[in-house]
Protein backbone atom coordinates (compact mmCIF):
# COMPACT_ATOMS: atom_id res chain seq x y z
CA UNK A 1 0.00 0.00 0.00
CA UNK A 2 1.35 2.93 -0.64
CA UNK A 3 1.63 6.68 1.43
CA UNK A 4 -1.29 7.79 -0.49
CA UNK A 5 -3.58 4.97 -0.06
CA UNK A 6 -6.06 4.85 2.46
CA UNK A 7 -6.51 1.86 4.61
CA UNK A 8 -10.25 0.48 4.05
CA UNK A 9 -11.93 -1.02 6.90
CA UNK A 10 -14.85 -3.43 6.43
CA UNK A 11 -17.76 -3.42 8.16
CA UNK A 12 -19.08 -7.22 7.44
CA UNK A 13 -23.06 -7.02 7.46
CA UNK A 14 -22.48 -3.11 8.56
CA UNK A 15 -22.09 -3.90 12.31
CA UNK A 16 -21.43 -1.45 14.66
CA UNK A 17 -22.27 1.06 11.73
CA UNK A 18 -24.95 3.94 12.37
CA UNK A 19 -26.02 5.03 8.89
CA UNK A 20 -28.63 7.44 10.12
CA UNK A 21 -30.81 8.87 13.28
CA UNK A 22 -34.33 8.19 14.50
CA UNK A 23 -35.87 9.48 17.78
CA UNK A 24 -38.30 6.47 17.68
CA UNK A 25 -36.66 3.40 18.95
CA UNK A 26 -33.95 3.30 21.75
CA UNK A 27 -32.48 -0.54 22.26
CA UNK A 28 -29.58 -0.81 25.12
CA UNK A 29 -28.34 -4.52 24.04
CA UNK A 30 -26.42 -4.54 27.08
CA UNK A 31 -29.09 -3.48 29.83
CA UNK A 32 -32.16 -5.31 27.90
CA UNK A 33 -33.77 -1.75 27.53
CA UNK A 34 -36.31 -1.17 24.60
CA UNK A 35 -38.42 2.02 24.36
CA UNK A 36 -40.82 3.52 21.94
CA UNK A 37 -40.57 7.19 21.58
CA UNK A 38 -38.92 7.21 24.99
CA UNK A 39 -41.86 4.98 26.39
CA UNK A 40 -40.49 1.31 27.95
CA UNK A 41 -41.43 -1.60 26.08
CA UNK A 42 -42.47 -2.85 29.69
CA UNK A 43 -45.55 -0.07 30.27
CA UNK A 44 -46.66 -0.55 27.09
CA UNK A 45 -46.55 -4.37 27.25
CA UNK A 46 -48.68 -4.18 30.69
CA UNK A 47 -51.22 -1.08 30.12
CA UNK A 48 -51.11 -0.70 25.87
CA UNK A 49 -53.39 -2.46 23.32
CA UNK A 50 -51.86 -2.57 19.76
CA UNK A 51 -53.84 -0.24 18.04
CA UNK A 52 -52.36 2.60 20.86
CA UNK A 53 -48.80 1.57 20.33
CA UNK A 54 -49.57 1.38 16.80
CA UNK A 55 -50.88 4.93 16.78
CA UNK A 56 -47.82 6.00 19.48
CA UNK A 57 -45.06 4.70 16.34
CA UNK A 58 -46.82 6.44 13.89
CA UNK A 59 -47.26 10.16 15.82
CA UNK A 60 -44.89 9.78 18.31
CA UNK A 61 -47.31 10.43 21.00
CA UNK A 62 -49.99 8.56 23.15
CA UNK A 63 -53.45 9.09 21.81
CA UNK A 64 -56.28 10.65 23.47
CA UNK A 65 -59.22 9.14 24.00
CA UNK A 66 -61.21 10.36 20.94
CA UNK A 67 -57.74 9.61 18.59
CA UNK A 68 -57.04 6.55 19.51
CA UNK A 69 -61.69 5.92 18.96
CA UNK A 70 -60.70 7.12 15.16
CA UNK A 71 -57.31 5.64 14.67
CA UNK A 72 -59.40 2.39 15.91
CA UNK A 73 -61.53 3.21 13.88
CA UNK A 74 -60.28 3.85 10.67
CA UNK A 75 -57.81 0.49 10.97
CA UNK A 76 -61.43 -1.56 10.98
CA UNK A 77 -62.71 0.34 7.89
CA UNK A 78 -59.58 -0.74 6.22
CA UNK A 79 -60.90 -4.71 7.16
CA UNK A 80 -61.34 -5.31 3.04
CA UNK A 81 -59.25 -6.80 0.14
CA UNK A 82 -59.90 -6.42 -3.45
CA UNK A 83 -61.60 -10.11 -5.52
CA UNK A 84 -58.87 -9.74 -7.39
CA UNK A 85 -56.50 -10.40 -4.48
CA UNK A 86 -58.55 -13.62 -3.43
CA UNK A 87 -58.06 -14.66 -6.81
CA UNK A 88 -54.36 -14.52 -6.33
CA UNK A 89 -54.30 -16.12 -2.99
CA UNK A 90 -55.97 -19.08 -4.87
CA UNK A 91 -53.77 -19.01 -7.35
CA UNK A 92 -50.64 -19.19 -5.41
CA UNK A 93 -52.40 -21.14 -2.72
CA UNK A 94 -49.76 -24.45 -2.30
CA UNK A 95 -47.06 -21.67 -1.94
CA UNK A 96 -45.35 -20.76 1.76
CA UNK A 97 -47.72 -18.26 3.38
CA UNK A 98 -44.63 -15.56 3.36
CA UNK A 99 -44.64 -16.39 -0.45
CA UNK A 100 -48.39 -16.01 -0.77
CA UNK A 101 -48.03 -12.84 1.89
CA UNK A 102 -45.14 -11.28 -0.36
CA UNK A 103 -47.15 -11.51 -3.57
CA UNK A 104 -50.57 -10.10 -2.01
CA UNK A 105 -49.05 -7.49 -0.77
CA UNK A 106 -47.10 -6.45 -3.99
CA UNK A 107 -50.31 -6.94 -6.24
CA UNK A 108 -52.39 -4.31 -3.69
CA UNK A 109 -50.25 -1.85 -5.35
CA UNK A 110 -52.63 -1.96 -8.49
CA UNK A 111 -55.66 -1.80 -6.57
CA UNK A 112 -54.76 1.20 -3.92
CA UNK A 113 -55.62 4.76 -4.64
CA UNK A 114 -52.59 6.01 -3.35
CA UNK A 115 -49.86 3.23 -4.80
CA UNK A 116 -47.83 6.40 -6.34
CA UNK A 117 -48.62 9.21 -3.99
CA UNK A 118 -45.67 9.45 -1.31
CA UNK A 119 -46.70 12.34 0.41
CA UNK A 120 -47.20 12.12 3.72
CA UNK A 121 -51.07 12.00 3.93
CA UNK A 122 -51.40 9.78 1.61
CA UNK A 123 -48.71 7.19 3.18
CA UNK A 124 -50.00 7.40 6.32
CA UNK A 125 -53.76 5.79 4.58
CA UNK A 126 -51.75 3.28 2.97
CA UNK A 127 -50.14 2.49 6.36
CA UNK A 128 -53.43 2.07 8.02
CA UNK A 129 -54.96 0.08 5.14
CA UNK A 130 -52.07 -2.28 4.74
CA UNK A 131 -51.84 -2.98 8.98
CA UNK A 132 -55.89 -3.86 8.22
CA UNK A 133 -54.92 -6.00 4.87
CA UNK A 134 -51.70 -8.10 5.88
CA UNK A 135 -53.50 -10.47 8.70
CA UNK A 136 -56.31 -10.69 6.05
CA UNK A 137 -54.48 -12.25 3.63
CA UNK A 138 -52.48 -14.40 6.00
CA UNK A 139 -56.34 -15.56 7.20
CA UNK A 140 -57.46 -15.94 3.70
CA UNK A 141 -54.72 -17.72 2.47
CA UNK A 142 -54.93 -19.79 5.09
CA UNK A 143 -58.57 -20.60 5.08
CA UNK A 144 -58.12 -21.06 1.49
CA UNK A 145 -55.69 -23.91 1.64
CA UNK A 146 -58.22 -25.79 3.77
CA UNK A 147 -60.88 -25.64 1.38
CA UNK A 148 -62.94 -22.80 3.46
CA UNK A 149 -63.91 -20.08 2.64
CA UNK A 150 -62.38 -16.68 3.78
CA UNK A 151 -64.28 -14.99 6.45
CA UNK A 152 -66.35 -11.55 6.19
CA UNK A 153 -64.53 -8.94 8.40
CA UNK A 154 -65.98 -7.92 11.41
CA UNK A 155 -65.68 -4.75 12.70
CA UNK A 156 -67.05 -5.17 16.57
CA UNK A 157 -63.45 -7.37 16.80
CA UNK A 158 -60.29 -5.75 17.63
CA UNK A 159 -56.91 -6.42 15.85
CA UNK A 160 -55.84 -9.26 17.22
CA UNK A 161 -59.23 -11.01 17.95
CA UNK A 162 -60.23 -10.14 14.50
CA UNK A 163 -56.89 -12.09 13.14
CA UNK A 164 -57.77 -14.95 15.41
CA UNK A 165 -61.36 -14.90 14.37
CA UNK A 166 -60.84 -14.49 10.62
CA UNK A 167 -58.41 -17.35 10.77
CA UNK A 168 -60.32 -19.99 12.66
CA UNK A 169 -64.24 -18.97 12.52
CA UNK A 170 -64.45 -18.31 15.74
CA UNK A 171 -64.15 -15.80 18.61
CA UNK A 172 -61.39 -16.25 20.80
CA UNK A 173 -61.29 -16.05 24.49
CA UNK A 174 -60.47 -12.59 26.02
CA UNK A 175 -56.71 -14.65 26.97
CA UNK A 176 -56.03 -15.76 23.64
CA UNK A 177 -56.94 -12.23 22.17
CA UNK A 178 -54.65 -10.10 24.76
CA UNK A 179 -51.87 -12.92 24.10
CA UNK A 180 -51.73 -12.40 20.52
CA UNK A 181 -52.27 -8.30 20.90
CA UNK A 182 -48.87 -8.32 23.19
CA UNK A 183 -47.67 -10.47 20.83
CA UNK A 184 -48.04 -7.97 17.94
CA UNK A 185 -46.53 -5.18 20.53
CA UNK A 186 -43.74 -6.98 21.24
CA UNK A 187 -42.92 -7.51 17.56
CA UNK A 188 -43.99 -3.70 16.25
CA UNK A 189 -41.04 -2.21 15.54
CA UNK A 190 -36.77 -2.94 16.67
CA UNK A 191 -34.84 -0.24 14.77
CA UNK A 192 -32.69 -1.16 11.71
CA UNK A 193 -33.24 -5.03 11.75
CA UNK A 194 -32.98 -6.53 7.99
CA UNK A 195 -36.32 -6.47 6.69
CA UNK A 196 -36.71 -2.51 8.19
CA UNK A 197 -33.07 -1.73 6.64
CA UNK A 198 -34.58 -3.34 3.68
CA UNK A 199 -37.68 -1.15 3.47
CA UNK A 200 -35.14 2.00 3.97
CA UNK A 201 -33.16 0.75 0.94
CA UNK A 202 -35.99 0.15 -1.02
CA UNK A 203 -37.46 3.84 -0.26
CA UNK A 204 -34.21 5.20 -0.70
CA UNK A 205 -35.13 4.64 -4.23
CA UNK A 206 -38.35 6.67 -4.25
CA UNK A 207 -40.28 3.38 -4.55
CA UNK A 208 -43.91 3.19 -3.10
CA UNK A 209 -45.27 2.02 0.10
CA UNK A 210 -45.94 -1.31 -0.96
CA UNK A 211 -42.96 -1.58 -3.06
CA UNK A 212 -40.76 -0.96 0.55
CA UNK A 213 -43.16 -3.45 2.77
CA UNK A 214 -42.89 -6.15 -0.45
CA UNK A 215 -39.21 -6.31 0.11
CA UNK A 216 -39.56 -6.06 4.00
CA UNK A 217 -41.76 -8.92 3.86
CA UNK A 218 -38.87 -10.76 1.83
CA UNK A 219 -36.01 -9.75 4.06
CA UNK A 220 -37.94 -11.46 6.83
CA UNK A 221 -39.01 -14.40 4.96
CA UNK A 222 -35.46 -15.48 5.75
CA UNK A 223 -35.12 -18.06 8.36
CA UNK A 224 -31.97 -15.49 9.97
CA UNK A 225 -34.48 -13.29 10.57
CA UNK A 226 -37.92 -14.38 10.84
CA UNK A 227 -37.16 -17.64 11.50
CA UNK A 228 -36.55 -18.52 15.16
CA UNK A 229 -40.07 -18.63 16.74
CA UNK A 230 -40.90 -21.72 13.98
CA UNK A 231 -37.03 -22.95 14.94
CA UNK A 232 -38.34 -23.24 19.03
CA UNK A 233 -40.77 -25.37 18.32
CA UNK A 234 -39.08 -27.74 15.91
CA UNK A 235 -36.65 -28.02 18.98
CA UNK A 236 -39.54 -28.74 22.02
CA UNK A 237 -40.51 -31.25 19.59
CA UNK A 238 -37.30 -32.96 19.35
CA UNK A 239 -36.67 -33.01 22.92
CA UNK A 240 -39.77 -33.69 23.58
CA UNK A 241 -39.25 -34.56 27.77
CA UNK A 242 -38.07 -31.44 30.10
CA UNK A 243 -35.89 -34.21 31.29
CA UNK A 244 -34.06 -34.21 27.91
CA UNK A 245 -33.08 -30.40 28.00
CA UNK A 246 -29.75 -30.43 29.33
CA UNK A 247 -28.30 -33.39 27.62
CA UNK A 248 -29.65 -31.64 24.33
CA UNK A 249 -27.99 -28.22 25.05
CA UNK A 250 -24.96 -30.38 25.66
CA UNK A 251 -25.02 -32.01 22.66
CA UNK A 252 -25.78 -28.99 20.36
CA UNK A 253 -22.79 -26.83 22.03
CA UNK A 254 -20.32 -29.65 21.91
CA UNK A 255 -20.92 -29.63 18.35
CA UNK A 256 -21.00 -25.95 18.13
CA UNK A 257 -24.73 -25.50 17.27
CA UNK A 258 -27.25 -22.93 17.97
CA UNK A 259 -29.84 -23.26 20.66
CA UNK A 260 -32.82 -21.87 19.54
CA UNK A 261 -34.41 -19.11 21.02
CA UNK A 262 -31.33 -17.79 22.90
CA UNK A 263 -28.82 -14.96 21.96
CA UNK A 264 -29.71 -12.00 19.63
CA UNK A 265 -27.73 -9.55 17.36
CA UNK A 266 -28.21 -6.46 20.15
CA UNK A 267 -29.50 -7.61 23.17
CA UNK A 268 -26.39 -8.79 25.32
CA UNK A 269 -28.88 -9.39 28.54
CA UNK A 270 -32.14 -10.89 27.94
CA UNK A 271 -34.23 -9.69 25.50
CA UNK A 272 -36.80 -7.23 27.13
CA UNK A 273 -39.63 -8.73 25.21
CA UNK A 274 -39.32 -12.16 26.60
CA UNK A 275 -40.66 -11.59 29.87
CA UNK A 276 -44.17 -10.89 29.06
CA UNK A 277 -44.69 -13.75 26.84
CA UNK A 278 -42.72 -16.02 30.04
CA UNK A 279 -46.00 -15.73 31.81
CA UNK A 280 -48.31 -15.62 29.06
CA UNK A 281 -46.91 -19.37 27.64
CA UNK A 282 -47.11 -20.67 31.44
CA UNK A 283 -50.87 -19.34 31.76
CA UNK A 284 -51.81 -20.75 28.43
CA UNK A 285 -49.94 -24.46 28.39
CA UNK A 286 -51.75 -24.76 31.65
CA UNK A 287 -55.36 -23.64 30.08
CA UNK A 288 -55.05 -25.91 27.11
CA UNK A 289 -53.88 -28.92 29.51
CA UNK A 290 -50.76 -29.34 27.63
CA UNK A 291 -48.04 -27.91 30.56
CA UNK A 292 -45.50 -29.56 29.07
CA UNK A 293 -44.42 -27.46 26.82
CA UNK A 294 -43.89 -24.91 29.59
CA UNK A 295 -42.01 -27.35 31.18
CA UNK A 296 -39.70 -27.96 28.37
CA UNK A 297 -38.88 -24.07 27.78
CA UNK A 298 -38.25 -24.23 31.54
CA UNK A 299 -35.93 -26.66 31.67
CA UNK A 300 -33.70 -24.86 28.54
CA UNK A 301 -33.07 -21.61 30.10
CA UNK A 302 -31.82 -23.61 33.49
CA UNK A 303 -30.21 -25.76 31.02
CA UNK A 304 -28.62 -22.54 29.79
CA UNK A 305 -28.02 -20.86 32.05
CA UNK A 306 -23.89 -20.69 32.21
CA UNK A 307 -24.16 -19.27 29.24
CA UNK A 308 -26.01 -15.93 29.95
CA UNK A 309 -22.75 -14.76 31.19
CA UNK A 310 -21.23 -15.04 27.61
CA UNK A 311 -24.56 -12.93 26.04
CA UNK A 312 -26.38 -15.75 25.08
CA UNK A 313 -29.69 -15.04 27.03
CA UNK A 314 -33.63 -15.72 25.88
CA UNK A 315 -34.98 -13.84 23.39
CA UNK A 316 -38.47 -12.92 22.22
CA UNK A 317 -38.48 -15.58 19.49
CA UNK A 318 -38.10 -18.36 22.19
CA UNK A 319 -41.76 -18.14 23.65
CA UNK A 320 -43.67 -16.69 20.81
CA UNK A 321 -43.24 -20.03 18.70
CA UNK A 322 -44.95 -22.39 21.59
CA UNK A 323 -47.79 -19.57 22.04
CA UNK A 324 -48.58 -19.85 18.63
CA UNK A 325 -48.64 -23.55 18.81
CA UNK A 326 -51.15 -23.78 22.04
CA UNK A 327 -53.40 -21.54 19.82
CA UNK A 328 -53.76 -23.91 17.29
CA UNK A 329 -51.90 -21.97 14.60
CA UNK A 330 -49.43 -23.99 12.49
CA UNK A 331 -45.80 -23.39 12.19
CA UNK A 332 -45.41 -21.71 8.52
CA UNK A 333 -47.95 -18.82 9.84
CA UNK A 334 -45.19 -18.24 13.08
CA UNK A 335 -43.20 -15.57 10.63
CA UNK A 336 -46.56 -14.58 9.23
CA UNK A 337 -47.73 -13.24 12.37
CA UNK A 338 -44.34 -11.61 12.86
CA UNK A 339 -44.96 -9.70 9.92
CA UNK A 340 -48.23 -8.66 11.57
CA UNK A 341 -46.69 -7.22 14.22
CA UNK A 342 -43.65 -5.11 12.41
CA UNK A 343 -46.23 -3.28 9.70
CA UNK A 344 -46.76 0.13 11.39
CA UNK A 345 -42.38 -0.19 12.44
CA UNK A 346 -42.29 -0.49 8.72
CA UNK A 347 -44.22 2.03 8.12
CA UNK A 348 -42.77 4.35 10.46
CA UNK A 349 -39.49 3.43 8.87
CA UNK A 350 -40.35 4.53 5.58
CA UNK A 351 -41.82 7.77 6.73
CA UNK A 352 -38.40 8.61 8.23
CA UNK A 353 -36.30 7.81 5.45
CA UNK A 354 -38.72 10.06 3.18
CA UNK A 355 -38.61 12.51 5.46
CA UNK A 356 -35.04 13.86 3.91
CA UNK A 357 -34.74 10.82 1.73
CA UNK A 358 -30.99 9.78 0.24
CA UNK A 359 -30.32 6.35 -1.52
CA UNK A 360 -28.38 4.26 0.12
CA UNK A 361 -25.45 3.35 -1.37
CA UNK A 362 -22.73 1.11 0.63
CA UNK A 363 -19.24 0.61 -1.11
CA UNK A 364 -17.63 -2.82 -1.52
CA UNK A 365 -13.77 -2.89 -1.56
CA UNK A 366 -12.53 -4.37 -4.77
CA UNK A 367 -10.17 -7.45 -3.74
CA UNK A 368 -10.24 -9.14 -7.30
CA UNK A 369 -7.72 -9.53 -9.84
CA UNK A 370 -5.30 -6.64 -11.15
CA UNK A 371 -6.12 -5.02 -14.60
CA UNK A 372 -5.87 -7.87 -17.55
CA UNK A 373 -5.65 -8.31 -21.32
CA UNK A 374 -9.04 -8.90 -23.47
CA UNK A 375 -7.78 -12.60 -25.07
CA UNK A 376 -10.42 -12.61 -27.75
CA UNK A 377 -12.59 -15.89 -27.96
CA UNK A 378 -11.06 -17.43 -30.82
CA UNK A 379 -7.76 -17.43 -28.94
CA UNK A 380 -8.85 -18.81 -25.98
Amino acid sequence: MTDTEEKIRVFRGLKGVYFDRSPTTHIDGRKGELRYWGYSIHDLATHSTFEETAYLLLHGELPSSAQLRAFDQALRNARSLPPAIIEIIRTVVDGHPMDVLRTAVSALAAFDPHTSDNSSEAVMQKTLRLTSQVPMIVAAHHRIRQGLAPIEADASLGHAAHFLYQLSGEIPSEDAARLMDLDFILHAEHGSNASSFTARVVTGTDANLHASITAAIAALSGPAHGGAAEDVMHMAREIGDPANAAEYVKRKRANKEAIMGFGHRVYRAEDPRARHLRDGVERLSIEKGEPHWNDILKALVEAMKPYSRLGVNVNVDFYSGVIYHLNGIPEDLFVPIFAIGRVPGWSLQIMQQMENNILIRPLLEYNGPDLREYVPLEQR
